[in-house]
């Protein structure tokens, strides 16, 4: 719009403009109306000739001026509300701020988890967690926390609250308090909003995204002090290596023959030494004649000056005339392994880090080892808990089988810890407390008791023993009310599963494998993404973990998924990670594997 005075007006007002001055505007419009009424109001009489022109030009004029400045005020009006979504002003304040502050959001929407704002993947928010302090990873100066309020240039259908600083006890987000005294960093740019299904409910502020809540259990795990000892080969298996192996001789240390056969030196027919030959484990026989041949067992020291070895199949023997014929041309070395021929006396074997395997074993030993440098197995304690749970027999009088205690202890192993056996505690507060307080483990895993029923125990006992809440509920399913926590003092890490089996295994390959494989210093598990066969559903905000299958260069999800079932997780080769809105038919899916394969034929039919 352009004013009388012909510059284009701007959408905003000049920040020197105060609001009285519109005030102004409308009271000398006003004015002007009630002078044009008392001169309309004069008798007849009073009136000259020309008065009718001049009231007409007055009239037009006074309206012009009326619509002029109700436009204005409208004008106004409009960026002060705009101004107030942003939280830059309260309406009729000055617009004399510089910059917006972080505020907290009043909008509907999803908060975002720690660490997916849109600054970076790591970014990290403070969230208060019961009974203990918030840890927050990989954070940096100036990035805005997600889920903290924070505004910019109005959006639609968000809304906001006036500008100011936060007060103590001050409800942001979904109830949230903030802290006394804090205040929220101005500058930064928003957070995208979420869409929210109709019917879903919003999860806490504190949930963590699957992927965030993955990331930082391999961080923890990592970032542990890794101790070595020597362990005899026999008692090795399964460790990582804390040093890297280094041959210690050649390998072969000297030549040997590939085959069983003749030994052979210059070309045929070559006369035969009569006796038994050269076998392994022998001393080093006597060298060989040009035109000679000698018996020679797999893996007999080669004689010197021998040039070859023919393989007993491929050679000829004249028991008349003593001579011996090759069948095939003879190449010189064939079927000897020289010296040094897979390595070197210094040569590097296996890097620090290398998961001692049966091969692992063999290798070093071979290399002249006796023992290796490992990382000790991480100890872990696993807490069953839930009174209703039955150790043998079948489910009766509302009681069921405890399917997780038999489970946990051989998956933990093949992850590359070292299992107690499963302490059972019912649903007895003091007892867990007790028994979190005397563990000397890395790592406690618990099952049950982590959401908020009348006998989950988990939440307020680690607050009565000032443990830090690390994670507080995932955004996954199954699995979500799963934690992670760490006890005061250095102790051990916790990890919360659910109750129900399958949401516990999700608890497991979230939090409990990433973390145990950093501990136990063992390389994070390679993703990879196969095609899906089939389209699989998925929820409208939350990551999925689904049993699947692999069926040549794809997946297939199994059937019986559910958060209580186990039937679908026992045929499965690994979980597909799907995304919230799920995947079609053909898309790429991240696949974790599990420790072992267990598919077999059959499968397809009953599952899938």
């Amino acid at each position: 719009m352009t004013p009388r005075g012909g510059e284009p007006r701007s959408s905003l007002p000049p920040a020197d403009r105060a609001p009285e001055g519109r005030a102004t505007e409308v009271a000398t419009t006003r004015a002007r109306t009630d002078e044009a009424a008392t001169t309309k109001a004069a008798p007849p009489e009073a009136r000259t000739a020309d008065q009718p022109a001049a009231e007409a030009r007055a009239t037009e004029e006074l309206t012009a001026e009326e619509r002029a400045a109700e436009r204005r005020a409208a004008e106004e009006r409009a960026v002060e509300e705009a101004l107030a979504l942003v939280g830059r002003r309260q309406p009729h304040e000055s617009h004399a701020h510089s910059a917006p502050e972080r505020l907290g959001t009043t909008a509907s929407r999803r908060p975002e988890p720690f660490g997916s704002s849109p600054s970076g993947p790591n970014s990290c928010r403070t969230d208060s967690h019961p009974g203990g302090n918030s840890f927050r990873a990989d954070s940096y100066p100036g990035d805005p926390g997600p889920g903290s309020g924070q505004t910019s240039p109005a959006q639609p259908g968000r809304q906001t609250e006036p500008n100011r600083q936060n007060e103590p006890g001050r409800q942001t987000e979904q109830g949230r308090q903030t802290e006394p005294g804090s205040r929220a960093e101005p500058g930064s740019p928003a957070e995208p909003t979420s869409p929210v299904e109709p019917g879903s409910t919003l999860p806490a502020a504190s949930v963590t995204s699957w992927h965030d809540a993955r990331a930082l259990a391999r961080r923890l795990g990592r970032a542990a002090p890794l101790a070595a000892h020597r362990l005899p080969l026999e008692r090795a298996l399964g460790h990582v290596l804390a040093e890297a192996v280094v041959a210690l001789t050649d390998l072969p240390s000297f030549d040997t023959s590939a085959m069983d056969g003749w030994a052979v030196a210059g070309p045929g027919p070559w006369a035969v030494r009569k006796g038994e030959g050269l076998l392994a484990g022998r001393g080093k026989g006597e060298p060989l004649l040009d035109g000679q041949a000698v018996r020679i067992a797999t893996g007999a020291r080669i004689p010197a000056e021998a040039t070859a070895v023919i393989r007993s199949e491929h050679a000829r023997f004249d028991e008349v005339k003593g001579l011996l014929h090759a069948t095939r041309a003879v190449v010189p070395g064939q079927d000897i392994r020289p010296r040094g021929q897979e390595c070197r006396s210094g040569d590097q074997l296996l890097p620090a880090g290398t998961v001692v395997t049966p091969p692992v074993l063999g290798l070093a030993a071979a290399a002249g080892y006796d023992a290796l440098v490992a990382v000790p197995l991480p100890r872990v304690a696993v807490l069953v808990l839930g009174d209703e749970l039955l150790t043998a027999g079948l489910p009766q009088g509302g009681r069921i089988r405890d399917a997780l205690g038999p489970m946990l202890g051989p998956w933990l192993r093949s992850l590359g810890a070292e299992v107690s056996a499963p302490q059972r505690l019912g649903d007895d507060a003091e007892a867990l407390r007790r028994a979190l307080t005397a563990s000397d483990a890395d790592l406690v895993l618990t099952t049950g008791g982590t959401a908020a029923g009348p006998v989950d125990h988990v939440h307020p006992v680690l607050a009565e023993i000032g443990a830090e809440l690390l994670v507080d509920g995932v955004s996954v399913r199954p699995g979500h009310p799963m934690l992670l926590a760490r006890l005061a003092d250095g102790g051990p890490y916790v990890v919360g599963l659910p109750g129900n089996p399958l949401a516990a295994v999700a608890g497991l390959m979230t939090l409990a494998e990433p973390l145990l494989r950093g501990i136990a210093g063992r390389p994070a598990q390679d993703s990879y993404h196969p095609p899906v066969r089939e389209e699989v559903r998925g929820h409208p905000l939350d990551t999925r973990l689904i049993p699947v299958v692999h069926r040549a260069d794809s997946v297939m999800p199994l059937h019986y998924s559910g958060p209580a079932m186990l039937r679908g997780i026992a045929a499965a080769d690994g979980l597909a990670v799907v995304p919230p809105g799920g995947v079609r038919s053909g898309a790429e899916v991240e696949i974790l594997d599990l420790p072992w394969t267990s598919a077999e034929p059959w499968t397809e039919g009953c599952f899938t």
